[in-house]
């Protein structure tokens, strides 16, 4: 299990052991670098896995993906060239590659059917890392292929959840919007200790609950978080899906379990767009889930969009209909999802 301890690995990974799995091989960054081709041949030699789930990546939201756009496309490139060739090399059974909804056109007819791959241009904001998922998922095309492997590419929509990242520099829509409410809300309440107990617990750029009043409030104002009100990028309009990460490991495992290459392969001469869709099939505005997000966090102050900042693609909805007839639908609704995300997010800090 590549990616163990992130919001999908780390979902995945538990779904394996409460379905009675229990020869589960997994390492941290301190342990294994992906990166390191020497490292990962000598782990593949070691350990000799029979599965592989690549669901180790370098991931963030637009702010990430504009300011660091070598990084997204250099590693994420490297780590699949890593992990996908030595699990060809050491005859590994079956490899389910995780990729994004982010590697479909921006102006992709929606929903969004496998079709639609490579058919126009990406969005700009996030078109490195697209590309590197894009290259994931052809590689593991390829290789079945040429070499009769059985890798399947899947790729998950907006994904939230337990260990989500709530950095507030890197981390995606929903997260930073629950955290950035949340400190919007006990800077409105003046609650100091709460303020602090989150610097604390995920400091950001370097400044944590030991910081001053004056400090605290200007690293808060330069997230949009000030005492009236609460300014959020772009428009709200943007329409998004989301998925519960616990659901999107049980489908993960479901296609380790019950697809194989020749489920999605079709009988065209030409084999494309092997990759599977998992989503909600649901869609919200941006809007919406703020509001739905201010509810939950009880944040009493206002709400102001910056439409100066990027919007992103303004509407991504996946067609999920070829994992409905692969046999797998998702259980977690949105309404019931971002109460459990902040329950989660509360207790851990």
């Amino acid at each position: 299990m590549a990616g163990h301890r992130g919001l999908v690995g780390s979902a995945i990974w538990n779904n394996l052991q409460q379905k009675g799995y229990t020869n589960l091989v997994g390492r941290t960054h301190a342990e294994l670098d992906l990166m390191d081709a020497v490292a990962v041949r000598n782990f593949f030699d070691q350990e000799k896995p029979e599965y592989v789930v690549l669901a180790a990546a370098h991931v963030g939201g637009i702010m990430a993906n504009l300011k660091y756009r070598a990084d997204f496309i250099y590693q994420n490139l490297q780590i699949q060239q890593n992990v996908i060739g030595e699990s060809w090399r050491h005859g590994v059974k079956k490899l389910l590659f995780l990729g994004s909804t982010c590697i479909y056109p921006r102006e992709a007819p929606q929903p969004i059917p496998e079709l639609a791959l490579l058919t126009s241009p990406l969005e700009y904001t996030n078109e490195p890392y697209a590309i590197a998922k894009i290259a994931g998922l052809k590689m593991c095309e390829s290789f079945n292929l040429q070499y009769g492997t059985n890798y399947i590419a899947v790729m998950p929509t907006n994904l939230y959840g337990p260990r989500d990242n709530f950095n507030l520099e890197t981390s995606h829509v929903m997260p930073a919007m629950i955290r950035k409410m949340h400190l919007a809300r006990l800077l409105n309440e003046k609650d100091w200790n709460g303020l602090r107990r989150d610097l604390d617990a995920r400091p950001v750029e370097g400044v944590d609950g030991t910081a001053g009043e004056t400090e605290i409030v200007a690293l808060l104002n330069k997230y949009g978080i000030t005492r009236e009100a609460l300014k959020l990028w772009g428009t709200g309009a943007p329409i998004r899906e989301f998925l519960w990460s616990e659901d999107m490991a049980d489908a993960s495992v479901y296609c380790l379990e019950h697809i194989n290459f020749d489920d999605v392969r079709g009988d065209d001469a030409e084999v494309r767009n092997c990759h599977i869709n998992i989503g909600s099939g649901k869609e919200i505005t941006i809007k919406q889930l703020a509001e739905l997000v201010k509810q939950t966090v009880g944040y009493g102050g206002s709400i102001e969009w910056d439409a100066k900042k990027p919007d992103g693609t303004l509407r991504k909805l996946t067609d999920v209909s070829k994992l409905h007839h692969l046999g797998w639908h998702h259980r977690m609704e949105i309404e019931d999802g971002v109460p459990s995300l902040y329950d989660w997010y509360l207790k851990n800090l």
